[in-house]
C-alpha cells in the first residue's frame, strides 16, 4: 500500500503490503497498517515494510525526514502472542531455528532504522508494546498521543527483549529506570512516559499528527545534505572518542561549505539581517 505525490515521480517507490507511504514537503511518512492484528510486526509484511522504506529513504534525496505512526487504536503490538502460543512462524524449531529467524526476521528492523540518514519521528497514537515500545525507542524522536502506552513486556511473557530492547531504552533514559521498567514489564501511560523523557510531548490524539508534522517540517526546512550529516554526527557523537570525532567534524563541514545550499541558507540569512 503506497500513496504517491507528484514530487516522488522520480524516486521509485519500494512495493508495500502491510503499510502505507506518502510524501509531502520532504516529510515520509510510513502508517503500519494491520489494525486487524494491532500492528504486530511478526506474523505480517511489516518486517519487510519498515525495512524497505529505511533503505529507500537513504537513496531518495527527496526525503528529509521519515514520520513512523500506526494505523487504527495501535501504534504496535510487537510480537504475535497467538503465533507464540502455537509455537508457529517466527516462534516455531529448537533453539538454533528460533535464533535464526529472529536474525533474518525482527533483527532486520534495528539494523536498518540504524542506517536510515535522515531524523526519524515515531508518531505514537497508541499502545507501543514489546517490540512495538522498542521500535518507537529506534526513532531519534517520539511525540505521543494522550491514549498512549508503553511497555517493555517480554519477560511477562517469559522471554527476553530479542529485537534490541536492552539495547535502546537504556540509552534513552540511563540504566536504572530501563531495568525497572523491563525487569517489571509494567505498561506505563504516556505522561510517565514524557517524565521518564521516553517522549518529547504527549498531545491529545486529534492533534497527535498535526504537532509531530509540526515539529518534521522545521527539520525539513533546513539544508537537506548538512541535515543528514548532522544526524549521523549526533548518532555517533555518543559513543565516539572525542579527538577522531572532531576529526570526522572537520571533514564533513568541509563537505557542507562546498555544497550549494550552504551559500543559499547564508545569502538567506543576509537578506534576512538587512531587512532588520
Amino acid at each position: 500500500m503506497t500513496n504517491a505525490h507528484p514530487e516522488m515521480q522520480n524516486s521509485p517507490l519500494p512495493e508495500l503490503t502491510d503499510a502505507a507511504l506518502e510524501l509531502e514537503g520532504r516529510i515520509a511518512t510510513l502508517t503500519l497498517d494491520r489494525h486487524d492484528v494491532r500492528n504486530a510486526l511478526t506474523g505480517t509484511a511489516l518486517i519487510d515494510d519498515i525495512v524497505a522504506v529505511a533503505e529507500w529513504v537513504n537513496r531518495c534525496e527527496d526525503v528529509s525526514v521519515l514520520v513512523i505512526t500506526g494505523a487504527g487504536s495501535t501504534f504496535s503490538a510487537g510480537g504475535n502472542v497467538k503465533d507464540m502460543a502455537e509455537r508457529r512462524g517466527d516462534f516455531a524449531g529448537d533453539v538454533a531455528e528460533v535464533a535464526e529467524r529472529y536474525r533474518r526476521g525482527i533483527q532486520r528492523i534495528p539494523l536498518a532504522l540504524a542506517e536510515v540518514e535522515v531524523p526519524i519521528i515515531a508518531a505514537v497514537n497508541g499502545a507501543a508494546i514489546g517490540a512495538g515500545f522498542d521500535l518507537a525507542n529506534m526513532a531519534d524522536m517520539r511525540i505521543a498521543s494522550s491514549r498512549a502506552k508503553f511497555g517493555e513486556t517480554f519477560l511477562n511473557l517469559g522471554i527476553i527483549p530479542g529485537d534490541g530492547g536492552a539495547f535502546f531504552l537504556q540509552r534513552l533514559i540511563g540504566y536504572q529506570r530501563a531495568f525497572e521498567l523491563t525487569l517489571s514489564g509494567r505498561v506505563i501511560e504516556a505522561d510517565e512516559a514524557r517524565e521518564y523523557g521516553i517522549v518529547l510531548d504527549v498531545v491529545e490524539p486529534e492533534a497527535l499528527m498535526d504537532t509531530v508534522m509540526a515539529q518534521a517540517r522545521r527539520i525539513a526546512a533546513q539544508p537537506p545534505k548538512a541535515t543528514r550529516l548532522t544526524k549521523r554526527l549526533m548518532k555517533e557523537g555518543g559513543r565516539a572518542e572525542l579527538k577522531p570525532f572532531l576529526e570526522k567534524c572537520a571533514v564533513f563541514q568541509g563537505l557542507c561549505h562546498n555544497e550549494p545550499e550552504h551559500l543559499e541558507a547564508v545569502n538567506a540569512m543576509l537578506e534576512k539581517m538587512a531587512r532588520r
